[in-house]
């Protein structure tokens, strides 16, 4: 064979790529098996590990494992190309978690097509001599279908074991443990959160606080604001790291450079005007993140509902664009497979309710039917003075929903607190729930007696 007609084309470390997808991807093991041949491999070693990874899974439908090369091992008689296989594995394992392995994938099936269709061609020479136009057809059209998907779905009577493997989501927690609790573990990768609250309320800070978490903890995040500068935003994370109004942020330098060496991911905040970008513009950034070695493991978007829809002509109802909105979103979850959070906006008549039901969304009710996980913040006029809300679960995929949870928020320092109903939060939360004149008098008189002993 020609170099070209070969994997060597490729070079040494992309063969050991693939050799390590012969030997863990079933899906692609299984798409491969009858167009890859091992002697597209350059070294003798690469071409036994080939050979043994397709030959056990003709017979056992699965790739095969470490003990099984092992035993395969034994039986070869050659102490010279036993050792090369050894070293040869060992190179192969390296690369057993590849962030390219998709991209090797499509290559390798689109070599072997190529190769296979190449065969056909070349035979179909002597067959066109012979007259045999039928036999170049079949020859052309198997050709054209190899290397095609083989995978029809969950076979029900076959499949049987896969029901009884555990699927475990690769979940990221939130900042609350209450709320990592219900849902299983937090949000996982391809799912969709969405906090819900009317404007002012503080569901930027609840996306703030998830951010912030996020990234203390050693992930890539990528928040976009559609509504506040990159520079504002920036801002409130130096609060929320440092415990330090807003306000005041411009007299501690210092203090922000030294604790955001606590913070070990990247924290990528984005910009774009209202209206002005899209799911598609949302993508094409994520695209040049990963390109600039920032993969995201949680994207944050304040808010969808400001995104604009693609390909929308004329005139459209606002609920039908909004639900494209977060329909294309939770696309793009599931396509980059990382968490999305955002947030949506609550009707007016929400401003003053003890808790915010689904029925209070504004716009569009597909936003509930598309997100994974949904939860509202309500505070009422007593609630702002006195620092509180509740947090009401509206939807959940992974556990109860129905559940609301007293909170705690300093929105100087953008800060969250959200407990359990068991939580004994002293006086000021059992009277959460009691938004009436007195409460309301009562927290004031608090407020100026605070004021009278700063004054003094």
């Amino acid at each position: 064979m020609q170099v070209e007609d070969t994997l060597q084309f490729y070079g040494s470390a992309f063969q050991n790529k693939v050799l390590a997808l012969l030997m863990k991807d079933r899906p692609f093991l299984q798409q491969v098996h009858d167009i890859i041949d091992p002697k597209f491999f350059s070294s003798e070693s690469a071409q036994w590990l080939a050979s043994t990874s397709l030959k056990y899974f003709n017979e056992y439908k699965s790739p095969p494992t470490l003990e099984v090369l092992k035993v395969e091992l034994d039986r070869i008689d050659m102490d010279m190309l036993k050792t090369t296989v050894v070293e040869n594995i060992r190179d192969v394992l390296k690369f057993a978690d590849a962030e390219d392995s998709q991209y090797i994938k499509d290559k390798t099936l689109d070599f072997c097509k190529n190769q296979k269709l190449k065969a056909a061609i070349l035979k179909s020479v002597d067959l066109l001599k012979s007259g045999k136009y039928d036999e170049i057809k079949t020859g052309i059209d198997e050709a054209m279908k190899a290397g095609s998907d083989k995978n029809v779905g969950h076979d029900y009577i076959d499949d049987v074991a896969a029901r009884f493997v555990e699927n475990k989501r690769n979940t990221i927690e939130t900042p609350w443990d209450i709320l990592s609790e219900v849902m299983d573990g937090g949000l996982g990768s391809g799912e969709m959160g969405v906090f819900v609250a009317p404007a002012g309320i503080g569901k930027s800070m609840a996306l703030v606080n998830m951010a912030a978490y996020a990234a203390k903890k050693g992930l890539n995040v990528v928040y976009y604001t559609l509504e506040l500068s990159e520079t504002y935003v920036g801002a409130r994370f130096d609060s929320h790291y440092t415990g330090i109004p807003s306000q005041d942020l411009k007299f501690h330098q210092e203090e922000i450079t030294e604790a955001l060496k606590g913070v070990k991911g990247r924290l990528i905040i984005k910009y774009y005007p209202t209206k002005t970008a899209t799911v598609n513009t949302i993508s094409a950034h994520l695209d040049k993140c990963i390109m600039q070695g920032v993969k995201p493991d949680m994207i944050l978007l304040d808010y969808a509902d400001l995104l604009r829809d693609t390909g929308v002509k004329g005139a459209v109802r606002n609920d039908i664009m909004l639900g494209n909105i977060y329909e294309d979103l939770r696309g793009l979850a599931g396509t980059y497979q990382v968490p999305i959070w955002t947030a949506s906006q609550a009707n007016r008549s929400a401003l003053e309710e003890d808790v915010i039901e689904a029925d209070k969304i504004a716009e569009s009710y597909s936003k509930v039917m598309v997100a994974d996980f949904v939860v509202s913040l309500s505070r009422k006029t007593a609630d702002k003075i006195s620092g509180t809300g509740r947090w009401h679960i509206i939807k959940n995929r992974f556990g109860p929903d129905g559940l609301t949870f007293p909170s705690k928020m300093n929105m100087a320092t953008a800060k969250i607190d959200i407990y359990s109903e068991s939580t004994v939060l002293g006086k000021e939360a059992k009277i959460l729930m009691q938004n009436n004149d007195e409460v309301i008098r009562q927290a004031l008189a608090n407020k100026f007696s605070e004021l009278n002993t700063l004054i003094k």
